[in-house]
Protein backbone atom coordinates (compact mmCIF):
# COMPACT_ATOMS: atom_id res chain seq x y z
CA UNK A 1 0.00 0.00 0.00
CA UNK A 2 2.18 2.60 -1.30
CA UNK A 3 1.76 6.55 -1.00
CA UNK A 4 -1.60 7.59 -2.79
CA UNK A 5 -1.29 10.24 -5.51
CA UNK A 6 -1.79 13.73 -4.61
CA UNK A 7 -3.43 14.65 -7.70
CA UNK A 8 -6.78 12.65 -5.87
CA UNK A 9 -6.84 15.22 -3.63
CA UNK A 10 -6.31 18.32 -5.33
CA UNK A 11 -8.38 17.91 -8.44
CA UNK A 12 -12.02 17.64 -6.31
CA UNK A 13 -10.42 21.11 -4.89
CA UNK A 14 -9.32 22.31 -7.79
CA UNK A 15 -12.73 21.82 -9.54
CA UNK A 16 -14.83 23.46 -6.91
CA UNK A 17 -12.52 26.26 -6.72
CA UNK A 18 -13.02 26.02 -10.67
CA UNK A 19 -16.62 26.44 -10.45
CA UNK A 20 -16.69 28.98 -7.26
CA UNK A 21 -14.48 31.29 -9.01
CA UNK A 22 -16.57 31.00 -12.27
CA UNK A 23 -19.91 31.98 -10.29
CA UNK A 24 -18.26 34.91 -9.15
CA UNK A 25 -17.33 36.46 -12.35
CA UNK A 26 -20.63 35.57 -13.90
CA UNK A 27 -22.64 36.84 -11.06
CA UNK A 28 -20.70 40.36 -10.78
CA UNK A 29 -20.71 41.07 -14.89
CA UNK A 30 -24.52 40.45 -14.27
CA UNK A 31 -24.84 42.95 -11.36
CA UNK A 32 -23.35 45.45 -13.16
CA UNK A 33 -25.14 45.05 -16.29
CA UNK A 34 -28.84 44.02 -15.37
CA UNK A 35 -31.23 46.27 -15.23
CA UNK A 36 -32.00 48.62 -12.70
CA UNK A 37 -34.03 47.13 -9.58
CA UNK A 38 -37.71 47.64 -9.90
CA UNK A 39 -39.34 48.84 -6.85
CA UNK A 40 -42.78 48.61 -5.81
CA UNK A 41 -45.33 51.24 -6.79
CA UNK A 42 -46.05 51.45 -2.98
CA UNK A 43 -42.10 52.69 -2.24
CA UNK A 44 -42.04 54.67 -5.67
CA UNK A 45 -44.21 57.04 -3.81
CA UNK A 46 -41.84 57.90 -1.01
CA UNK A 47 -39.10 58.52 -2.86
CA UNK A 48 -37.41 61.77 -4.84
CA UNK A 49 -40.99 61.85 -6.97
CA UNK A 50 -43.43 61.78 -4.47
CA UNK A 51 -44.99 65.42 -4.15
CA UNK A 52 -43.56 66.34 -7.33
CA UNK A 53 -46.70 67.41 -10.07
CA UNK A 54 -44.64 67.14 -13.19
CA UNK A 55 -41.60 65.10 -14.64
CA UNK A 56 -39.09 65.75 -16.88
CA UNK A 57 -38.42 63.27 -19.52
CA UNK A 58 -35.28 62.09 -19.53
CA UNK A 59 -32.98 60.15 -22.93
CA UNK A 60 -34.12 56.63 -23.36
CA UNK A 61 -37.43 57.02 -20.73
CA UNK A 62 -40.63 55.49 -22.05
CA UNK A 63 -44.07 55.52 -20.10
CA UNK A 64 -43.16 52.20 -18.26
CA UNK A 65 -39.65 53.66 -17.19
CA UNK A 66 -41.38 56.62 -15.93
CA UNK A 67 -44.00 54.81 -14.15
CA UNK A 68 -41.47 52.69 -12.06
CA UNK A 69 -39.39 55.69 -11.66
CA UNK A 70 -42.34 58.08 -9.95
CA UNK A 71 -44.56 55.60 -8.67
CA UNK A 72 -47.65 56.51 -10.95
CA UNK A 73 -49.51 53.90 -13.22
CA UNK A 74 -49.20 54.09 -17.19
CA UNK A 75 -52.71 54.41 -17.59
CA UNK A 76 -52.67 57.84 -15.13
CA UNK A 77 -49.65 58.56 -17.29
CA UNK A 78 -51.72 58.55 -19.86
CA UNK A 79 -55.01 59.67 -18.74
CA UNK A 80 -53.39 63.25 -17.57
CA UNK A 81 -51.02 63.71 -20.49
CA UNK A 82 -53.70 62.59 -23.22
CA UNK A 83 -51.88 65.58 -25.89
CA UNK A 84 -48.42 62.80 -25.11
CA UNK A 85 -47.77 60.28 -27.82
CA UNK A 86 -45.81 57.93 -25.42
CA UNK A 87 -44.16 56.66 -28.76
CA UNK A 88 -42.41 59.73 -29.31
CA UNK A 89 -41.10 61.12 -26.03
CA UNK A 90 -38.39 63.98 -26.11
CA UNK A 91 -35.92 64.54 -23.74
CA UNK A 92 -36.51 67.83 -21.78
CA UNK A 93 -40.72 67.51 -22.35
CA UNK A 94 -42.73 67.65 -18.68
CA UNK A 95 -45.37 64.97 -18.32
CA UNK A 96 -47.92 65.33 -15.54
CA UNK A 97 -47.86 63.35 -12.86
CA UNK A 98 -50.39 64.78 -10.35
CA UNK A 99 -53.73 66.75 -10.42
Amino acid sequence: MGGRNPARYLAPIALAATIAGTYLIVHSRLSATSAPVRHSSASARHGKYAKQKFYTVQPNDSFSAIAVKTGVSVPTLETLNPSVNPNTLQAGQRLRLRR
